[in-house]
Order: structure tokens, then C-alpha cells, then sequence
């Protein structure tokens, strides 16, 4: 009996492809699993095997045509059958022409056939090295068999096909056939060049299913709630840090064989508290039609703990001086991260603050953290060549970005705000006097 083939679905996003070229001609006799014809997707070229064994009775597209997935494309029967075409094309497209074909005789999966294949012109596409090109129906030499991906991860191994055996039907050459003998160091070295021997990197793990913890699940609520309720926007102000890290060694001096010791953080949190005070705007929430300005500075200090996050809260951080708040922010991690975490600890922020300079991170955006109005999102202070005066010379550097909620506030608002803060943090002995 004839069997239909259909155009098949590389990829979900694939919606059609281009059959650039018919590697079987009518007439010719295929086998399951051999070169049927090359598609181009808007990904790739990819070489598409046949589902069928018999003859190639008829082509019902021709090459160059842009055809839908599921849309009949041949007839493959048994040599000397009559065939009614017609009556059989209306027939598949009866059963449900545009779904999704079979996809068991396409190397090991479509997906890993597209991301293998390369984005080259169709001329170019089927190329192979003299000793390994394909004959019209698609097998090696010598009768040797190998799928599209086995012979493309060869040909860039450097592997000769000759030397490997296969474990497909047939003794076809498959995939997990080249990595093997890959593995066993079986590539041929390249001309003028050594063979590189390839390194046993144990079995590859299995795929794990973790189910997400409470606190997972409720950061992922709370962050798809920001971004899809919260218009973001954001602006970024590189500061002057060295100031900040003279002071703080000073500091940090005096402090010597005590349990004290400030970091640069402590110094954005009273900076960034201070500046507040002249915006009241962005220490706010959104209040249904209006905007709750609050009369408490109370600043958020994201923390990082095993699968997630949470943010402590320093109360009042405009009012307290810096030796105060960084015990206080330091004592709150400790409990977070212990699991003795107390309800103030973490509840009543106004305004937010996250910094991930600790791991040499030189500029990210933070997400809003609902209901609070903005988030200030603090990069590491890194010495780098500044221009000062038309000479060159190192300087101390941060980058923050300041993420605003555009209902309560505007970008000219939340510039003013970064220069702002750029009056502390350039002059730190301001927080050591307030």
C-alpha cells in the first residue's frame, strides 16, 4: 500500500519550510531512514530522511516551494503499484492534513537536528569530505550507512566513519555510534595537525525534577505580579566611590579587634535613606487612584538564602547612624539565614535596595518589589582608568540603576534622585554627621 509523506514539523515555532531539493528523484527507490530531501526553516537546512521503504512514485511539490507543515510532499509505494494519487493526497488530508507527523525516523529527536544543522546556503549544505560523500540515494560508500547528524558530527570530529560500527537498523551509523567511538578516542587528527584526545567526563547526569519550596513559589508570584502589573522603567549613574572607600577603611581602622566592621553597603543604605528625604515621591506606594507617601524611611536589604531570597528591613535608616545600621542589617542576615528570622525583620520596607557587588557584579536592574514604588540595584566598586583633569589615573567606580514604578513617578524625578545620592556617596562624612 502507498504511503503519504508530509512536510514535517522542525521545531514548535515552525509553521512551513522550503523543500530546496529532492535527493530522491521520481522513480528512485528509498529506503526507511535514507536522505528523502533537504527543507530550509527560517533556523536552518536540514536534511529529512524518509518514514518509508519502496519508490518515490510522485513529488507533489516542487523544489523551491514553500510548503505548510502537515501538507503532503510525496508518495512512496512498492515498485509496479498502481496508484490513485489523488484519491490518496484527499484521503491523508481527510485524516487531518496539518498535524504533526511522526517523528521516530528523524534523527534522534527534530530539535537536535536543527540545532546541530548549520545556517549555510542549500548548495552548500550537503558538502562532505571526499571520502564520506553521499552517493543520489544518500548512502556512503561501500554501502556504508550513517543519519545526517551521525556524519555532521563526524565530519567536525574528524572521524571516519569506516572505523565505526552502527547500532541502527541495518548497522546504520547513529548519533550515539559517533560519540562513542568519540569518546573512545577514536578521532582522526586533522591534517598538520595532533589528534586530540578527549576527556572521560563520566556519565552524564540524570535530569533531576526539583519541586519549587514555598519561597521559591512565593518570589515567583511576587514577580510576576511586578512585571506584569507595574510599568518599569529605569535609570543607571555611575559614582565616585573612592571617598566612600577611604572613609570606610578609616572606619574600619578605628574599629579594629571589635565585632564592627562597616562595609560599602551600609554606606549605600544610609546614602540612599538620606537622599529619600528629599524625594518622598519614590519612598511611596501606590494607594488605589493615589500615591501613600510614607513618613518612615524604612529600607528593604535583599538577602540571599538557600533557594531564593528574602529582605530585611532597616527601620528608620535615615535616622540612625551607620555603626547602627550595619549591626543592625548584619544581625537580620545571621537570623534569615539561621531560620530565627522575626516578623520586623522582614516586614514594612519602603524603598528597597539589592547589591551584588560582592560577586564582581559591575551593573544589573532590579525588579519592583510590591507595593513599594522603586528598587535600587547596586553594582560592584571596582578601581578602573578614569580621566580626571585630561590625565589618566585610577579611580573607584560604581554603577547603581534605580528601577521606578512609572505610575508614581518619571525618569527626570528618579535622575534628580541618583544625583542625589551622588552628593552622599562622593561625600561621605555628610553620613557620618546625620
Amino acid at each position: 500500500m502507498a504511503d503519504i509523506i508530509n512536510m514535517p514539523k522542525l521545531g514548535f515555532d515552525m509553521a512551513e519550510g522550503t523543500l530546496v531539493r529532492w535527493v530522491k528523484k521520481e522513480g528512485d527507490a528509498v529506503q526507511e531512514g535514507e536522505l528523502l530531501a533537504e527543507i530550509e526553516t527560517d533556523k536552518a537546512t536540514v536534511e529529512v530522511e524518509s518514514q518509508y521503504s519502496g519508490i518515490v512514485h510522485k513529488h507533489l511539490v516542487a523544489e523551491g516551494a514553500a510548503v505548510p507543515v502537515g501538507q503532503s510532499i510525496a508518495v512512496v509505494g512498492a515498485e509496479g503499484e498502481d496508484i490513485d494519487v489523488e484519491s490518496l493526497t484527499a484521503s491523508a488530508s481527510d485524516e487531518g492534513n496539518g498535524a504533526e507527523p511522526a517523528a521516530e525516523n528523524v534523527e534522534d529527536s527534530p530539535s537536535s537536528s536543527i540545532e546541530e544543522s548549520t545556517s549555510q546556503p542549500a548548495a552548500q549544505s550537503t558538502s562532505r569530505p571526499a571520502d564520506q560523500a553521499t552517493s543520489s540515494n544518500g548512502s556512503l560508500p561501500g554501502g556504508l550507512r550513517a543519519s545526517p547528524l551521525a556524519r555532521r558530527i563526524a565530519e567536525d570530529k574528524g572521524a571516519d566513519l569506516r572505523a565505526i560500527n552502527g547500532s541502527g537498523p541495518q548497522g546504520r551509523i547513529v548519533k550515539k555510534d559517533v560519540e562513542a567511538f568519540l569518546a573512545g578516542g577514536g578521532a582522526k587528527a586533522m591534517p598538520g595537525l595532533p589528534a586530540i584526545p578527549m576527556a572521560d567526563a563520566g556519565p552524564i547526569p540524570a535530569d533531576e525534577r526539583i519541586p519549587l519550596t514555598r519561597l521559591r513559589a512565593a518570589i515567583g508570584r511576587r514577580m510576576v505580579q511586578s512585571r506584569t502589573e507595574i510599568p518599569h522603567f529605569y535609570v543607571t549613574h555611575e559614582y565616585d566611590m573612592g571617598r566612600v572607600m577611604d572613609a570606610r577603611k578609616q572606619a574600619n581602622a578605628v574599629l579594629l579587634g571589635s565585632d564592627e566592621k562597616l562595609s560599602v553597603n551600609d554606606f549605600i543604605i544610609k546614602a540612599s535613606a538620606l537622599a529619600l528625604r528629599q524625594f518622598p515621591n519614590l519612598n511611596a506606594s501606590l494607594d488605589g487612584d493615589a500615591v501613600l507617601r510614607h513618613g518612615h524611611v524604612n529600607i528593604g536589604v535583599a538577602v540571599a538564602v538557600e533557594n531564593g531570597l528574602l529582605t530585611v528591613v532597616c527601620h528608620d535608616a535615615d535616622r540612625k547612624p551607620l555603626r547602627q545600621i550595619s549591626m543592625e542589617v548584619k544581625q537580620m542576615a545571621e537570623r534569615v539565614r539561621s531560620g530565627k528570622v522575626q516578623a520586623d525583620d522582614i516586614e514594612g520596607s519602603t524603598f528597597s535596595i539589592s547589591n551584588l557587588g560582592m560577586y564582581d557584579v559591575a551593573q544589573f536592574v532590579a525588579i519592583v518589589n510590591p507595593p513599594e514604588a522603586a528598587i535600587l540595584a547596586t553594582g560592584a566598586a571596582q578601581q578602573v582608568p578614569v580621566v580626571d583633569n585630561g590625565e589618566i589615573r585610577p579611580g573607584w567606580r560604581m554603577r547603581a540603576t534605580i528601577s521606578v514604578d512609572h505610575r508614581v513617578s518619571d525618569g527626570a524625578e528618579a535622575a534628580q534622585y541618583m544625583q542625589a545620592l551622588a552628593g552622599y556617596l562622593e561625600n561621605p562624612v555628610s553620613l557620618f554627621m546625620q
